[in-house]
């Protein structure tokens, strides 16, 4: 069974639609958050979740931290969506990392966002390889395309 961590009641209803506010509507990125939309792989209807994109050695990537979500089943079936910040919208395509190139994303990720979303890695601050290479599994990773 895939992992995923569902979100609570205070994601739900306070961090997201705030983050849909400022990122989304008003386009104030907090430390280059955006909002990814992808098309629903059985409704085609446009999906919106906040994100925190990495940039890392040249190359963006979104990490999944809630681990299998929707957003990342919508984003493999579709390839492909659109990262929003206010009224610019980029269009995106993306490809799945494999578990052995997630260590130094995963530590690069968790370096900039471990305040927002460390809690769902369980890893303490100075975590070795070994320990990343674990959960990396756990955890996937879209390389955005050039």
């Amino acid at each position: 069974m895939p992992h995923y961590t569902k979100p609570d009641f205070m994601t739900r209803r306070v961090f997201n639609p705030m983050m849909a506010l400022f990122t989304g509507r008003l386009g104030i990125s907090l430390r280059g958050s955006a909002m990814l939309a992808v098309r629903g792989r059985k409704t085609g209807e446009w999906r919106v979740t906040p994100v925190n994109p990495l940039e890392l050695e040249g190359q963006r990537y979104l990490v999944a931290p809630r681990g299998d979500t929707h957003w990342v089943r919508n984003l493999r079936a579709a390839g492909g969506g659109e990262l929003r910040r206010g009224r610019g919208t980029e269009a995106i395509r993306v490809t799945e990392v494999a578990d052995a190139e997630k260590p130094a994303i995963l530590r690069g990720y968790l370096a900039k966002w471990r305040a927002e979303t460390g809690k769902f890695f369980g890893l303490p601050k100075d975590a070795p390889d070994s320990e990343i290479a674990r959960v990396a599994p756990e955890h996937p990773v879209f390389r955005i395309l050039p």
